[in-house]
């Protein structure tokens, strides 16, 4: 009589069946949210300032002191410098403000929920059978 040896391993059925899990992968994008224009504009304010000048007038007193003799009349030039204060404007730029304008990095924590997928083995079974999984006990 031959030898048959039966073993579980002889004639069976390999089925597979692959569980998945979803699992996320944070990545960051660098995306442009604005842009910012910074620039001068120079207004023109008119403004109103009194200053007080001096003038100088020339006023002759004629006094006459022998009215008797008209010969002796002379006329005499006097010369008199006369002067005045005027105006100069000058404008000069002087500094308000020193701005800077930087962009600064600040770091935040957002906190977001996903919702991840996972597929486990579940085994039902008809009738009288017995499941023998992996580093488990069989179960009836």
């Amino acid at each position: 009589m031959p030898n048959k040896q039966n073993s579980t391993h002889d004639h069976h059925e390999e089925i597979r069946l692959e569980l998945h899990k979803e699992e996320f992968q944070v990545s960051k994008k660098i995306i442009e949210t604005a842009k910012v224009n910074v620039f001068k504009k120079t207004y023109t304010v008119e403004k109103q300032i009194l200053v007080p000048v001096i003038h100088e007038e020339l006023i002759i007193e004629k006094k006459i002191l022998n009215p008797e003799s008209t010969t002796d009349t002379k006329v005499e030039t006097i010369r008199i410098p006369l002067s005045e204060e005027r105006i100069e404007v000058t404008k000069h730029p002087i500094i308000l403000e020193d701005v800077e304008i930087y962009k600064k990095k600040i770091e935040e924590h957002i906190q977001f929920n996903e919702t991840l997928k996972e597929e486990k083995l579940h085994i039902d079974t008809v009738g009288d059978i017995r499941v023998m999984l992996d580093n488990q006990t069989p179960t009836v």
